[in-house]
């Protein structure tokens, strides 16, 4: 079974995408209307912007998920039979399988980019990776400090990411290292994603959420949520809005589409760091 996966923030680079334009016409069409729909031209920073200017949240978003939907666009390879998402890029999965046309989820994820940009500017926040130490023990030392920080994203055995305030943070990670972690790198980011901080934007999204129309996806969607094969549009909805304060449970996600009969996965959009993710969470699987 083929299982079709799309990268978050932080896979994007100077010059994305302008492959897809200039050799497809149907890839041309899709950016020029996204430029339309978002009112400035993304591609221009796409093909030629700085790394700087790629990094802002209300550039990076936008630019990932189109990416992602164009080069799913223009694969030979037949549709999935289940898709998935880290962080940003569930939205990409959400169209992949029918449960969003894509302008809809272009204009949810500006959207969700601007939120949670406000919501960085009304409390500091960072982000640290801790390496080569158990799942539970990273969530336990988190849970004994007295600041905000939790474990946000579970990306494979013995790499999580922790998200909190900055002094939460700075406390984790001088524990972690205590604990045992090889590392516990901060992450140069500007905001505490997928943890509590991000509540306001959670607020100030849940009306656009709400609104737009979400349709039953052709193949389930593995949502980082619940890490299950999801049906349901109205519990797809619903967790969409979830994922902004909750841990992106992508680990469990591969395991448990592997689990019901994932053989090959398959990576659209810049770079490949999910690949090398998946490899590390199950050797055995095909990656194309």
């Amino acid at each position: 079974m083929k299982a079709f996966v799309f990268p978050g923030q932080g896979a994007q680079y100077s010059g994305m995408g302008k492959d897809l334009y200039d050799n497809h016409s149907d890839a041309r069409v899709m950016m020029q209307r996204a430029n339309e729909i978002l009112g400035f031209s993304l591609t221009d920073v796409m093909f030629e912007g700085s790394d700087e200017e790629l990094r802002q949240t209300r550039v990076t978003q936008p630019a990932i998920f189109l990416h992602s939907i164009v080069s799913c666009q223009l694969s030979t390879v037949l549709r999935p039979d289940m898709v998935a998402g880290h962080s940003l890029g569930e939205f990409s999965a959400l169209v992949a399988a029918g449960s969003l046309y894509w302008e809809d989820g272009l204009l949810l994820v500006s959207q969700r980019a601007q939120a949670m940009q406000e919501a960085c500017e009304l409390q500091a926040g960072s982000m640290a990776a801790v390496l080569a130490l158990a799942d539970e023990k990273v969530v336990e030392v988190c849970a004994g400090i007295e600041d905000v920080v939790v474990a946000a994203n579970f990306n494979c055995p013995g790499q999580v990411v922790i998200s909190g305030s900055v002094s939460g943070i700075d406390q984790a990670c001088k524990a972690l290292k205590e604990s045992g972690a090889k590392r516990a790198l901060k992450l140069p980011v500007g905001g505490a994603f997928h943890s509590p901080l991000m509540q306001p934007a959670a607020e100030r999204l849940a009306k656009a959420i709400m609104e737009t129309s979400f349709h039953a996806p052709q193949c389930p969607v593995y949502q980082n949520v619940s890490a299950k094969g999801e049906t349901d549009r109205a519990v797809i909805q619903r967790q969409v809005l979830e994922q902004l304060t909750a841990p992106v449970l992508w680990t469990q996600s591969v395991q448990q589409m592997i689990a019901d009969g994932a053989t090959c996965f398959y990576e659209f959009g810049p770079g490949d760091v999910l690949k090398g993710l998946i490899r590390k969470i199950n050797p055995d699987v095909e990656v194309g």
